[in-house]
């Protein structure tokens, strides 16, 4: 336990596992050790993202299917969602700062499992200008992990959700109700010993998601012109590009039909519909992005829609092949 250690003693066995090589760690001009970390931002210009994931809240040490989180999971997610938030600007992540709060009886191994999951992460999504250059270790009544992401235009325009104008083409990199139908499947009863090796892939997603952060940079070099991590669903987020740009975001249904397909096993073992998790399910942060119509499409993105022109008295919408459609989709704070 880590009640068991000094503070001194548990960063002692964290800090050789957020090591990097020297081509992670090429921005942390000091990391791990004193008051404050230093970082370089030879842009002048600073990406940055925060967020926090909380015991029973975000995620839980067991499921209702047996499945166990182990503090790798944690880690990767932390790592990942916040990777994501910068990606989804067009940016590449150069640095990571970690604050840990943990309760005395958290099991020390837990915690190394942690720090590997963040630093596996970085490694195998493809961060490679990225490395842990400090953080904070507290006590609490529950696990509380809350990462920052800094980041780098590296001289380019950030894309923002504003630019999207009529006539765009709506695309998606990554995948999107996945991670909707992992947690679908932890919270229920069929064992995870028993899930098809499909449906435990959709498991893993939700516990460790693969955004396509090669997708960021690739979109606004393309000429992106709105993108957004896909967090809270398809549905919600398409509509916060729609209110931020003025526009109509309109999903095609043949798309959405192919999108749906590979979450129609789970589906069935579950006895709902695919689209539930297609269209109101977040957390696999994927991008979605409008592109000019003149534009191909960059490796990784599928066109799933497009953008229209706001009719008269109509407000900025999201909408499936013309039709209004109920956001849905995560909050943090709704019932």
């Amino acid at each position: 336990m880590v009640a068991a250690l000094s503070e001194a003693g548990l960063l002692a066995r964290i800090f050789p596992r957020l090591a990097m090589d020297a081509g992670h760690s090429a921005a942390t001009v000091l990391g791990p050790g004193d008051d404050a970390a230093i970082v370089s931002a030879p842009d002048a210009r600073t990406v940055i993202s925060i967020d926090t994931q909380v015991q029973d809240q975000d995620f839980r040490l067991s499921w209702p299917n047996g499945y166990c989180s182990t503090g790798f999971d944690v880690g990767w997610k932390a790592a990942a969602q916040n990777l994501s938030d910068i990606n989804a600007m067009g940016a590449r992540a150069t640095s990571m700062v970690v604050s840990l709060t943990l309760p005395p009886h958290t099991p020390v191994a837990w915690v190394e499992q942690l720090a590997d999951g963040l630093t596996a992460a970085i490694r195998e999504l493809g961060a490679s200008s990225c490395s842990v250059a400090g953080g904070d270790l507290g006590r609490g009544r529950e696990i509380s992990v809350t990462v920052a992401v800094l980041g780098t235009l590296d001289g380019g325009n950030a894309v923002l959700r504003s630019g999207a104008s009529p006539g765009d083409v709506l695309a998606l990199a990554g995948t999107a109700g996945h991670a909707a139908a992992g947690l679908a499947l932890l919270e229920s009863t069929h064992h995870v010993g028993q899930l098809t090796p499909q449906q435990r892939s959709l498991l893993d997603l939700q516990c460790r998601p693969v955004p396509p952060l090669a997708a960021g940079p690739a979109a606004r070099a393309a000429g992106a012109t709105a993108m957004l991590d896909v967090s809270d669903g398809l549905l919600r987020d398409g509509n916060r590009i729609a209110l931020a740009s003025g526009v109509c975001v309109d999903l095609d249904p043949a798309s959405l039909d192919l999108l749906a397909a590979a979450l129609e096993p789970a589906a069935d073992l579950l006895g709902t519909d695919a689209r539930t998790w297609l269209l109101g399910g977040g957390e696999d942060h994927g991008l979605l992005a409008t592109f000019p119509p003149d534009v191909q499409l960059p490796p990784g993105f599928t066109a799933i829609g497009s953008v229209q022109a706001l009719g008269i008295d109509e407000g900025p919408r999201v909408t499936i092949a013309g039709r209004a459609a109920d956001t849905g989709g995560w909050d943090h704070f709704a019932d």
